[in-house]
């Protein structure tokens, strides 16, 4: 998952230069595309990261994940039936 995290800080990078030769040039929408290719530069941080985590407690501790995401999906399971009964 590393190359992930590496391209999320490359994109992140690249869209703050593209902002902020937007902003120089007073080019809003070159702002604009910038800030939203940091801002997915900063997703993909994230979600790297999370994967990372994910891994890591699975390994140590696979029952507990599994007890956990076993609750998370009766939850959703229950929110699911009652917003189709009502």
């Amino acid at each position: 998952m590393e190359t992930t995290k590496t391209e999320g800080v490359l994109s992140e990078t690249a869209g703050n230069v593209k902002e902020t030769i937007g902003s120089l040039a007073g080019d809003v929408g070159m702002q604009l595309k910038g800030r939203a290719g940091e801002l997915r530069g900063k997703a993909q941080q994230i979600c790297a990261d999370t994967t990372d985590l994910a891994r890591d407690a699975m390994s140590s501790s696979p029952l507990a994940v599994l007890a956990g995401a076993a609750a998370i999906g009766f939850l959703l399971g229950a929110l699911w039936a009652s917003n189709r009964e009502g």
